[in-house]
């Protein structure tokens, strides 16, 4: 399966990776895509830079070497409540928010919590994917996870960094999340997780994934630039319609 976008990619904004926005840009031309999310990690992560960083996202041209640059950020949940660590006003400039729990952020604890809070990120509205469900790091109750990504239309991130030992452990539990998302019909997204350029849309094992499961392309919103495209604005519309709801606007 063709895959057109890397949903999850850093640059040295993040602190601890190594490339440019115009490298990772570069990079994810000559692999072949068509949108590169640029997904810093927010503020809270040791290393990552102020929220103003990601509201002045609005500076960077919608394309570089001729990829489309989707605006966004890999957001920590800080707690079982499913708290995000950027203000509110910053989600309503963002094309893209990742989610996703960090050992730096969110001390590990029980699979009920680790559950809950991802179930909770999800309901905010604000989120787009879960990011590395699969980390043995947090233990989850898959099931509920991935049927409330499917009831809630926001995507299961396949993380092909884990699955190439950045979380080691994480292939068993990637392997049945990728199953019960056939199953449930959520919709899956592809990232590399990138941290220097040569990475960007290396995501060879989460195409491998999908195909041992047999997904259908009509799942993975990054097999296609029209599918793609009707995803991050059904997910825009709800995020920038919660927003207006909370007084954001």
């Amino acid at each position: 399966m063709k895959l057109i976008a890397d949903t999850h990619t850093h640059t040295i904004a993040s602190g601890h990776a190594y490339s440019t926005i115009t490298e990772n840009a570069r990079a994810a031309a000559d692999a072949g895509l068509e949108f590169l999310c640029v997904t810093d990690h927010a503020s809270t992560m040791p290393g990552a830079p102020h929220h103003w960083h990601f509201v002045n996202q609005r500076v960077l041209p919608d394309f570089l070497s001729g990829v489309r640059i989707v605006r966004g950020v890999e957001a920590n949940i800080l707690n079982s409540d499913g708290e995000l660590d950027l203000p509110l006003y910053v989600y309503a400039s963002l094309e893209w928010v990742n989610a996703s729990l960090h050992e730096a952020v969110f001390k590990a604890q029980n699979e009920a919590a680790h559950t809950q809070a991802m179930v909770n990120a999800m309901e905010s509205q604000l989120v787009d994917a879960i990011a590395h469900p699969g980390n043995p790091s947090y233990p989850i109750d898959i099931e509920r996870v991935v049927s409330a990504a499917a009831d809630l239309g926001v995507a299961i991130e396949l993380n092909n960094s884990s699955l190439n030992g950045s979380r080691k452990g994480s292939e068993p539990n990637c392997l049945a999340i990728a199953a019960l998302a056939k199953e449930k019909g959520a919709w899956i997204t592809t990232g590399s997780d990138a941290h220097f350029s040569q990475d960007v849309g290396n995501l060879g094992s989460v195409a491998t994934l999908i195909e041992q499961v047999g997904m259908s392309r009509e799942q993975v919103i990054t097999s296609s630039a029209a599918l793609f495209e009707e995803f991050q604005f059904k997910r825009h519309s709800i995020r920038q319609r919660r927003l207006f709801e909370l007084g954001i606007g």
